[in-house]
């Protein structure tokens, strides 16, 4: 593989698929394609540019001639450029739809006319919906409940059309949430191990009992590299975790690290015009590839505690300061 295009290789998610991507493919030319949103940060792949193991162009999906431009002698193709945070669709909708339907379908149309061998489209298992109870599988219907995984779906409905249609060769995977260091503080995790350093509550949206499963991103770039090898053009790829913890779980452990009250340091707040409470999925393709998790949301939150701490300043605003240092001990 001579060329490999990541796409919103700046941000959390892809700044780790770039970091594997780079390390176990060494003689692949890695560039990056990111519009440096607020949710990206360069310093995610600083080292990678400063060795000059990769290239970073600065652009958006939605640029069909940067895309042609960009596509042209690529090999493998991973994106993974999207706007994610829920919270932020209900008031800025229509700029979800533009990157994430608009850009994945100028993405693709620019792969077509480029003729890249194998394309990864990382989509969301927010596209099925709620599942209150057991789990679902990749055929399930889409279901979405809110702008974001709407948008979501919608370009899932877009890499469809190019799979029957022109026989484009997507693979198109759906995980669930993802967690990791490097993830910018508007999601729970990152954002309540940042709220305790400034010794400040922790907001839980409604009763704090929705339901969700972490995943590593680490896990996740493991997924995607056994697809690269092993998986089935035009498939599509559940990758999921039995790690599963109600939002008022999380604030606990989080709460632990510090050596807090969580009947002291949470407070409720209104909930989202729409909560999904659960989602769950299996991963049967997958798992047949030989995929399965291995790292677990509890036992990594002490090193994320650690880390945050120590980037803080990355992410401080007006002044901000940390007023106590986790105590990095095992979540309880």
């Amino acid at each position: 593989m001579k060329k490999i295009v990541i796409t919103g290789g700046a941000g959390f998610i892809g700044s780790h698929i770039v970091d594997h991507f780079a390390r176990h493919y060494p003689n692949a030319k890695i560039t990056v394609f990111d519009k440096m949103t607020y949710a990206a940060d360069i310093h995610n792949i600083m080292p990678l540019i400063e060795t000059d193991r990769i290239e970073l162009i600065v652009g958006d999906v939605c640029d069909l001639q940067k895309c042609y431009t960009l596509l042209k002698d690529c090999d493998l193709l991973i994106h993974a450029a999207a706007e994610s945070h829920v919270d932020n669709s209900f008031g800025n909708s229509l700029e979800f739809s533009r990157t994430n339907v608009l850009g994945t379908h100028a993405l693709m149309e620019a792969a077509l006319k480029s003729s890249v061998p194998k394309i990864i489209h990382v989509s969301t298992d927010e596209v099925y919906g709620e599942v209150i109870e057991g789990r679902v599988d990749e055929s399930a219907h889409l279901l979405p409940t809110n702008p974001y995984s709407a948008s979501k779906a919608a370009a899932d409905m877009v890499i469809q059309g190019y799979k029957k249609s022109f026989h484009l060769p997507v693979i198109t995977v759906r995980s669930n949430n993802i967690f990791g260091i490097r993830q910018f503080p508007e999601k729970i995790i990152p954002k309540f191990l940042l709220l305790m350093m400034m010794g400040q509550k922790l907001p839980l949206h409604g009763t704090g009992q929705n339901m969700r499963h972490f995943l590593a991103a680490q896990d996740l770039c493991q997924a995607l590299d056994i697809l690269v090898q092993k998986g089935e053009i035009g498939q599509i790829y559940n990758i999921g975790t039995m790690d599963e913890y109600k939002n008022i779980e999380v604030a606990e452990m989080i709460c632990a690290l510090f050596d807090q009250n969580p009947k002291e340091a949470i407070t409720y707040i209104d909930d989202r015009p729409f909560n999904d409470a659960r989602y769950a999925i299996t991963w049967e393709p997958l798992k047949a590839l030989g995929w399965k998790p291995a790292i677990h949301l509890r036992d990594q939150l002490p090193d994320m505690a650690r880390w945050y701490y120590d980037n803080f300043d990355r992410f401080a605003k007006n002044g901000e300061e940390r007023i106590n240092a986790p105590k990095l001990q095992k979540a309880a």
